[in-house]
């Protein structure tokens, strides 16, 4: 399966952007851990800003700033929201409420639990009535949206948004679920080289081979620790402007092979 990668946006702590991430990815400059900040999506209605949650800013911001880089309107793309857990602190909130004296669980939360929560805010905001798709895979959520945008825009033949992201859960739930850190991707997809297209993706599922390791220890701890980190060496990838291989953990007995031809 080929197609082609437009634009990239990335959130993680110390790596707070696209630009600012491609030095660190190649070694120019050391992998630094910093805060993240408190997103606020602006292209969200400010009503509707103050309902969501610190997860699903997170999920509209890299969406925000992969579109921002595009020439594609964004009415125009279909979507992929892929995420192991959803919104964390959704879930311990529900969780914590359930416990009380006759269980006063807040509708703009119980709004908030459902795992297409982000896609949906997303939908409102771009005003797009094209397909969109939400997805869990666990460890392998990563692989799995990929797959499916890349499907999807391969042979829908439009061009479509991956979102992939992943927050901390709260205490107690972290010590059954413990994501390092806060870790969001947003890739634009379109099946034909546009104008902005820097790389060309072959995806192939193979099995066996070993899942490629971020050489730089920091970073390698964060991409085991996050689903949606799962990408780092696909990013590190295009980053170094190179042609190569990635191979990206998916099911027990296979593996997605990811082919980067950096045009």
């Amino acid at each position: 399966m080929e197609l082609y990668l437009n634009t990239i946006a990335l959130a993680a702590p110390g790596l707070l952007g696209w630009l600012h991430s491609i030095p660190i990815l190649t070694g120019l400059t050391s992998y630094q851990v910093t805060d993240m900040p408190a997103f606020s999506p602006k292209l969200l209605p400010p009503n509707l800003r103050r309902r969501t949650t610190q997860t699903i800013k997170l999920a509209l911001q890299v969406a925000q700033e992969a579109t921002e880089q595009s020439t594609l309107p964004i009415q125009q793309l279909s979507t992929v929201f892929a995420s192991d857990a959803g919104n964390t602190e959704v879930i311990d909130n529900i969780c914590h409420t359930l416990s009380l004296p006759n269980r006063p669980v807040s509708p703009t939360y119980f709004h908030n639990s459902v795992h297409n929560a982000p896609a949906g805010y997303w939908a409102i905001a771009s005003q797009s009535t094209l397909p969109s798709l939400s997805i869990s895979a666990y460890d392998a959520s990563f692989a799995a949206g990929l797959l499916e945008a890349s499907t999807l825009a391969v042979v829908e033949k439009i061009p479509v948004l991956l979102v992939c992201y992943d927050n901390p859960f709260p205490a107690p739930l972290a010590k059954h679920r413990d994501f390092y850190a806060p870790f969001a991707v947003a890739l634009l997809f379109t099946p034909t080289q546009q104008i902005e297209s820097g790389t060309k993706i072959i995806l192939e599922l193979k099995e066996g081979g070993k899942d490629t390791q971020m050489t730089e220890d920091t970073l390698e701890r964060l991409r085991i620790s996050n689903p949606a980190a799962r990408s780092l060496p696909f990013l590190q990838k295009i980053a170094q402007k190179v042609t190569g291989n990635v191979i990206i953990p998916y099911l027990e007995d296979s593996k997605l092979w990811i082919k980067v031809h950096n045009t």
